[in-house]
């Protein structure tokens, strides 16, 4: 297939035979490593006259060979040179201009500011529209979606019970733990009931509460609304005329409302539970005791502003979960992005909402 033949200024390198993919399946290492070596021959001439059978991917090996350019003194039948045009004709790319710093930062920093932009828009869209939908049904009272709303408050309510139940008592137990050991260094160990029962039902169990909804139901809202872009029920809906809000944001968003406050009652008593159990362990404080003590230790104003944390926060992450799960476009890629976008924004929120609150209520409720 390659004959070297001596010459008056040098080699002939004379090619012969098929120059093709079905002749290079077993030898194509080895066929490369010897065209190597006699390129690096600068007196060597090429004559691929004897060539039998020529196709692009034997041309683009002699190509690469030759370093991207036919050698001047090559000899080839018109037929073949022809293979080798393609890219002989190419003009190299001009380089790319760099981007400077600055302009890269303004862009990237544009671009999120517009996404923020786009987000806010279609938010406060959907915003108006589920307002719109709640004074429609105040009007016409039996087009409440009932059996919707009861669905949703099962899924989201009744199903999180055990594990809000679980990880409060946990968390209850850790603070309680930790307290008491700090506390029994200065002798105040009676002043565990007010760390854990104001951190508990002020702060932790509404805020514990949120983020499993959000991670537990609101990712379950955002996927549901999703597959129903995939499988086009949502354009079946908007074909019959029937408002996405009406039937499938606003049952969500009544049905956190109702369920968010009675779970986070339910975690603040599992929460205290566990504190209770690790302050008898570690401080011999009864149970009895410990509750006698709660309700001077903690205003009742403290239940009510953990109460109204549970009603915001389950529609923040009712109406992020819908609002992500509109978003989704048919295919599988988005569906997974937006419910990841879905969870990490309504966690946020309801931290942000909750930093809020605390600067707000900062003279209310406490001693």
């Amino acid at each position: 297939m390659i004959e070297v033949r001596p010459a008056t200024d040098g080699c002939a390198v004379v090619l012969s035979g098929p120059w093709n993919l079905k002749a290079f399946r077993r030898n194509l290492e080895s066929l490369r490593r010897e065209l190597a070596a006699l390129v690096r021959k600068q007196t060597c001439h090429w004559d691929l006259r004897q060539i039998s059978a020529l196709d692009s991917i034997g041309a683009f090996l002699l190509w690469q060979n030759w370093n991207r350019r036919l050698p001047a003194d090559v000899m080839m039948r018109d037929e073949h040179r022809t293979l080798f045009q393609q890219w002989t004709d190419q003009r190299p790319l001009p380089p790319a201009p760099g981007t400077p710093r600055f302009e890269w930062l303004v862009t990237a920093v544009g671009g999120r500011l517009l996404a923020a932009v786009d987000h806010l828009q279609e938010a406060l869209a959907m915003f108006g529209q589920l307002v719109l939908d709640t004074l429609y049904l105040l009007r016409r009272p039996r087009r409440t979606p009932w059996r919707e709303i009861s669905a949703t408050i099962y899924q989201a309510g009744a199903r999180a019970l055990l594990i809000t139940a679980l990880v409060g008592s946990l968390i209850g137990l850790v603070v309680s733990y930790l307290s008491s050991i700090e506390l029994r260094a200065y002798g105040a160990q009676t002043y565990v009931v007010n760390i854990v029962g104001l951190g508990v039902i002020r702060e932790l169990g509404p805020m514990l509460t949120a983020i499993l909804v959000a991670g537990r139901s609101g990712s379950s809202m955002t996927a549901q609304l999703g597959v129903m872009r995939v499988t086009q029920e949502l354009d079946a809906l908007a074909a019959m005329g029937i408002s996405h809000t009406l039937r499938l944001v606003l049952p969500k968003v009544i049905a956190l409302l109702i369920a968010m406050p009675l779970l986070v009652v339910w975690t603040d008593c599992a929460a205290l539970l566990g504190g209770m159990t690790a302050a008898k362990a570690q401080l011999g404080i009864s149970f009895q005791h410990f509750l006698n003590a709660l309700p001077g230790a903690v205003p009742l104003v403290n239940l009510w502003i953990g109460f109204g944390k549970g009603a915001v926060f389950g529609a923040l992450v009712a109406l992020t979960a819908a609002h992500f799960g509109l978003r989704i476009e048919p295919n599988t890629q988005s569906l997974g992005v937006e419910t990841t976008n879905s969870v990490v924004t309504s966690i946020t929120l309801v931290i942000v909402v909750d930093a809020v609150f605390a600067v707000l209520l900062q003279n209310v409720g406490l001693r």
